[in-house]
């Protein structure tokens, strides 16, 4: 399967002290012509001032949702641990209708120990945050078909991660879109533990688009190559500067045909 490449954009939104920086960050990013704007599901900033302003992930979605018009949204990623899953689903949904179906959800076992320990979850082991998303995302797709009215379309699922013994096993199963994190080299070699694990499931991996985190200019068409088709580009409030982000939407301009609509 032939895909696009795309550029998607974390807002981070730490450091913003006032919520209209936001807002305008979005605005420009649609703008200039970014694919997708995601943000993160976190409840503290993760560099800088630990205690620096910050706000909530799915809140802002919402508003997103209503702001743009043509940019797909989605958080990158959730934790699972975070949000009761049926819950989850049903706010996924409800975004879904609000951008009139551009939702990803992005969904991953969690790290951050603040955020479970200040906001009163169980941090636990990695092992058992893994557990959790692989219980909860057979309930997200559960609750999703039981809801009145259903989603749109189809929402993607992207999950994150790199794990070869559990999280590219739930790649596999129930991915639409896979975020990796790491080198090139070690990206290559994990296609191929994830091709072995989509047969698993009678699943091709060409359904599965693969992601990861712009690596500049140089190393752009080396992931094109090895199968990457989408990248984000990260910006960090206050500021959100935006300076990298165009010169990654002007490489995909130049270097491949113009994308196309959804995610195919």
């Amino acid at each position: 399967m032939t895909r696009p490449v795309r550029i998607g954009i974390q807002i981070q939104p730490q450091h913003a002290p006032e919520y209209g920086l936001i807002r305008d960050a979005v605005l420009r990013a649609e703008d200039a012509g970014v694919d997708i704007v995601f943000t993160w599901d976190h409840f503290y900033p993760l560099f800088g001032d630990p205690d620096g302003a910050h706000f909530e992930c799915w809140t802002m979605l919402a508003a997103f949702a209503e702001q743009t018009e043509r940019v797909e949204i989605g958080a990158l990623v959730s934790s699972a641990g975070y949000r009761n899953p049926d819950l989850l689903a049903d706010m996924a949904r409800t975004v879904d209708h609000i951008s009139g179906g551009r939702l990803i959800l992005g969904l991953g076992a969690g790290w951050f120990e603040r955020d479970y320990d200040e906001y009163g979850y169980e941090f636990g082991t990695a092992g058992s945050r893994l557990r959790l998303l692989a219980e909860y995302l057979p309930r997200v797709t559960a609750r999703l078909g039981k809801l009145v009215p259903p989603p749109t379309r189809h929402i993607p699922v992207l999950i994150g991660g790199g794990g070869e013994k559990k999280t590219l096993p739930l790649v596999a199963q129930h991915a639409d879109i896979w975020h990796s994190f790491g080198d090139l080299k070690t990206y290559s070699r994990k296609v191929g533990i994830l091709s072995e694990r989509c047969a698993d499931h009678g699943r091709s991996p060409d359904s599965i688009t693969h992601s990861t985190k712009w690596p500049g200019i140089e190393d752009a068409k080396k992931h094109v190559d090895a199968g990457v088709t989408l990248f984000t580009v990260h910006a960090e409030g206050p500021k959100f500067d935006f300076t990298e982000l165009k010169r990654a939407i002007a490489w995909r301009d130049e270097n491949t045909p113009p994308p196309l609509s959804g995610l195919a």
